[in-house]
C-alpha cells in the first residue's frame, strides 16, 4: 500500500442530496450509504494495520541508526516519526469506529424505513388512481 493519496473516480457523494424522496428512492440511497460506509470501514483498518507496520518499521530503523553511531539528531527524527505514525494509527482506529457506528444506524434505517413505508409503497405503485402523497392526511 502507498502512502501516497491517489484520488478516487467515483469520489462523489455515495447517497447525493437532491431532493428525490420517494420510497425506492430513500431506499437506494440508504443502500448506497451504508455500502460505502461498510467499505469504508474495511479501508480504514487496513489503513490502521499499514500505520502500525510503519511504525513499527521506523522504530527499528531509528535502532539502526542508534547502533550505526550516527548523528543522534537522525535517531531522534526518526523515533519523532514512529511516534506520529502510532499517533496517527489511534486516530484512524476512532475514525475507523466512527465509521463502522455509522454504517450499523444505516443498515439499522434502511430496515426501519422499509417496515414503516414498504407496505404503503406496494400499495401505492400498484394503483391505477393518483394516491394522496405521505402525511397528506396530517395537515
Amino acid at each position: 500500500m502507498s502512502s501516497e493519496l491517489e484520488p478516487r473516480a467515483n469520489s462523489g457523494s455515495p447517497a447525493p442530496a437532491d431532493g428525490d424522496n420517494r420510497y425506492k428512492a430513500v431506499q437506494r440511497k440508504l443502500l448506497d450509504l451504508s455500502r460505502a460506509l461498510d467499505d469504508a470501514t474495511f479501508e480504514l483498518a487496513s489503513l490502521r494495520r499499514s500505520m502500525k507496520s510503519n511504525a513499527g518499521q521506523t522504530e527499528d530503523t531509528a535502532r539502526d541508526i542508534a547502533d550505526a553511531d550516527l548523528d543522534v539528531r537522525f535517531v531522534e527524527l526518526t523515533n519523532l516519526v514512529a511516534v506520529s505514525l502510532g499517533g496517527a494509527a489511534v486516530e484512524v482506529r476512532k475514525l475507523h469506529d466512527s465509521a463502522q457506528e455509522t454504517a450499523e444506524l444505516a443498515h439499522v434505517t434502511l430496515r426501519s424505513h422499509e417496515q414503516l413505508y414498504g407496505a404503503l409503497d406496494d400499495i401505492r405503485s400498484n394503483r391505477r388512481e393518483k394516491t394522496p402523497k405521505p402525511a397528506f392526511f396530517n395537515r
